[in-house]
This record gives structure tokens, C-alpha cells and sequence, in this order.
């Protein structure tokens, strides 16, 4: 575990280390195109953040390759050079996107590209693990398929989310977490050596989220763009696919030896690919409903609109911040709650604390103007927003340009109109 810590710290580190050199470049290289009518943020800000999480990223697997028992990885197949061949088309595909503007098909061709590239270099879905079944082997093609289809949704997925200040990395952060512990269950408590590539492919995304959302939290000083938010969907899609396929139910089987605890074990890979999927059920669920959305108005499904779920919760009236914390808190719900039930022996248990924080959740989202206030003890420590106001007191009182403006609006409403001054009236 302390050799992955010391990857994680190492690939936060460079990722927050080149985010504010990157920043300066973008704006010298005119990477911050202007405010769109479908943007939330008020003001023009640079975008390629991608280039300083490939940074990251490259640190990090030199520092793991330095490492005693994390250089297996890179001697144990290929793993590695088809996440770095692929991640580096996405990383030079995003930032031809980010800067000059690329088309949605010739996105997506590019996409499928990457992905075919992984696949050629042995990262592909072999076989499908069914519990009490065993591995059904799939064919080449049908194994091409499913490994570029979950690239291409993956990649997706998390650029439709990439709407609003520190969302997608802190969704893709929270996914990374959850699978990280899921595959470090499987490496160490069950001895299942195949594991080994998803555990770190994790705690490499985990740093990389780590270190730039410290520049990417509202309000943003850097966006990570289309170079950082589809290599974000293809390290998922790289972890999920170096996992399933490599995962033999009877090895845990014979660790517990209970073909029922098997079973349960394998829950979140019952169906394949299940987990990587529920961790990123909500930009799973937004992409789809923006495609049906917009196929059933006739228009092309990769046109960009306003109606996405994070522009939603901002209609209902909850602050940009609040919106991110909510979409926080249903990812990790869905998330963290798939990984309990496949660790835990008493799914009830589980079941319940699930419903529990879905309440806690819709309460959250049903009350959007809901403005909590902080106990007197602690309001020297909060925001000035969450302080009590003491009863008869008087309100702040106002700069001196405030009220300039005050007075010159009660000028302007007591002034007579010109219909006033032509039928005479004062």
C-alpha cells in the first residue's frame, strides 16, 4: 500500500505542479475561446489542463516502474504501453480539440482509433466471467467490440459531464477510488495476480484528479478540455477492460470455498462489466438521455445543449457549488454502494444504509434554497454565508458605490416619463 501511496503523491504532485505553467500557455497559445451561450461560467478561462494531467500521468508510471513490486506490472504484459499508446491519441486528439476545434465525427474516428490501438496491443475483453458458468471465452471480433464500444462510451461519458467547475474530475476521482478498492480486494485478498494493472491504472487516475481539480474547483482557473476529460474516460475503460475478462471464478472459489460466497463476491462483475459501469452511472445516464433527447428532436446526437443534469439542478436553484456536491454524493452512493455489497456478508444491511442516504440525498436536492446556518461555537470558522444574524441588528452597510447606484435608481424611478410630460402630470 505505501508503494501506491508514494505513485498517488508523486502523480498529484506533477499534475499540480504543471497545471499553472499549462495555464499560462493556454492563454498564450489562445486556448480559451469565448463564453458560449450553453457555458456557465461568466468569463473566458484557458483550457488544454489535459497536457499537465498526461504529465501526471507519465511521472507516475516512471516512479512505478522504479518500484520492486509494482515493476511486475510492466514485465507482466503489455498493459502499460497500450494505456500510454492509447492515452497519448486522446491526449493529442483533445488538444487539437481544445485549440483549433475538431468536428464530432472526426472525434469519434479518433476515438475508436485509440481504442483499436489498445485493443491490437493485447488490452481487449477475452472472456466474459459468469459465476457457477466460469469464463465463457468470446471471439476475437466479438472481444474487439465490447473493448472499443466501452472505450468509446467511457470517453463519452465523462466529456458530457465536464460541464461545471471540479465535476468531472471529482466524479471520475470518486470512480477511480471505488474501483481501486474493489481491485485491491482482488489482487490481495484473493490472490489474483491479473488484478495488479487495474489497481495502479487507479491510483495513477486518482492522482492525476487529485492534483488538478486544486485549480479546477470553483471558480476555475483552468478547464481540463476534451484532452483531459477523454483521457480520463479511456483510463476507466483501460482499468475496467484489464480486469474483467482476466478474473477466474474459480480461484475465488477455492479461496472460500463456497460457490454462494463466490457468487457473491463476483456481484459487481455478475454482469460483465457492471462496476465500471455503476461507477459512472450518472454521465452514463446523462449521455444517454442527452442522445434520446436530442435524436427524438430531430437533432444530431453530438449537439450541444443546456439541458444536460448538472444544467438542471442549476435551473432548480441550487448554487454551482451545491450542484457539484450533489452529483458527488449520488456518484458515490451508486459507486461505493456496489463495492460494500460484494464485501459485505449481509446485503440488507447494505440495502438499507443505501436507502437511508437516498433520502438524505432527495432531501438535498428537493430544497435548493435551503441555507443551513452553523452553530454560534464555530462561525468564526465558516463562510460568512452560513453565520447567524443576530435578531435586530442592522444589515451591513452598504459601500460607497452601492449606494450611488441606490441613489441614482431612486432618481431614475421618480423621474416623469414622457408620457407623464405630455398629458401634463407630475
Amino acid at each position: 500500500m505505501r508503494e501506491y501511496l508514494l505513485v498517488l503523491f508523486c502523480t498529484a504532485a506533477v499534475t499540480y505542479l504543471l497545471t499553472g505553467p499549462v495555464r499560462k500557455f493556454a492563454i498564450a497559445a489562445g486556448a480559451m475561446p469565448p463564453v458560449r451561450a450553453r457555458d456557465v461560467h461568466r468569463e473566458p478561462t484557458p483550457r488544454l489542463g489535459g497536457i499537465a494531467m498526461f504529465g501526471g500521468l507519465c511521472a507516475g508510471i516512471l516512479v512505478a516502474s522504479q518500484l520492486d513490486n509494482l515493476s511486475k506490472v510492466f514485465n507482466g504484459g503489455s498493459d502499460i504501453r497500450a494505456l500510454l499508446s492509447g492515452a497519448g491519441i486522446m491526449f493529442l486528439l483533445g488538444v487539437l480539440d481544445d485549440k483549433w476545434g475538431v468536428d464530432a465525427l472526426v472525434k469519434l474516428g479518433g476515438q475508436m482509433i485509440a481504442a483499436g490501438v489498445m485493443v491490437w496491443q493485447g488490452v481487449t475483453v477475452i472472456t466474459l466471467p459468469v459465476p457457477g458458468v466460469g469464463p465463457v471465452a468470446v471471439s476475437p471480433t466479438q472481444g474487439m467490440v465490447i473493448s472499443v464500444t466501452l472505450v468509446v462510451v467511457m470517453v463519452n461519458a465523462v466529456n458530457f459531464i465536464d460541464g461545471l467547475d471540479g465535476l468531472a474530475g471529482g466524479m471520475v476521482c470518486i470512480a477511480a477510488i471505488a474501483f481501486f478498492l474493489y481491485s485491491y480486494r482482488l489482487w490481495y485478498g484473493y490472490a489474483i495476480t491479473d488484478a495488479a494493472p487495474a489497481v495502479l491504472f487507479s491510483v495513477l487516475l486518482i492522482g492525476m484528479c487529485l492534483g488538478f481539480l486544486a485549480h479546477n474547483m470553483h471558480p476555475a482557473r483552468i478547464f481540463m478540455g476534451d484532452s483531459g476529460s477523454m483521457m480520463l474516460g479511456l483510463m476507466l475503460a483501460v482499468a475496467a477492460i484489464s480486469i474483467t475478462g482476466r478474473v477466474d471464478p474459480d480461484l475465488i472459489n477455492s479461496e472460500t470455498g463456497s460457490q454462494t460466497a463466490t457468487v457473491h463476491t463476483l456481484v459487481p462483475i455478475y454482469i460483465p462489466l457492471l462496476l465500471p459501469l455503476t461507477v459512472i452511472a450518472l454521465p452514463l445516464a446523462d449521455l444517454l438521455l442527452a442522445v434520446v433527447r436530442r435524436t427524438w428532436a430531430g437533432q444530431s446526437p453530438f449537439a450541444a445543449d443546456k439541458r444536460h443534469l448538472h444544467h438542471r439542478l442549476l435551473q432548480v436553484g441550487h448554487s454551482h457549488s451545491r450542484a457539484v456536491l450533489i452529483m458527488y454524493f449520488w456518484a458515490a452512493l451508486i459507486a461505493f454502494g456496489t463495492v460494500a455489497f460484494s464485501v459485505t456478508n449481509t446485503g440488507r444491511t447494505v440495502v438499507l444504509t443505501l436507502a437511508g442516504l437516498c433520502l438524505v440525498g432527495l432531501v438535498v436536492l428537493l430544497t435548493p434554497r435551503f441555507r443551513p446556518r452553523a452553530p454560534r461555537a464555530v462561525q468564526s470558522f465558516v463562510p460568512p454565508r452560513y453565520r447567524r444574524r443576530p435578531s435586530g441588528a442592522p444589515m451591513a452597510e452598504l459601500s460607497a458605490k452601492d449606494k450611488q447606484l441606490l441613489g441614482e435608481a431612486s432618481r431614475g424611478s421618480s423621474a416623469p416619463s414622457d408620457h407623464d410630460k405630455a398629458t401634463g402630470r407630475r
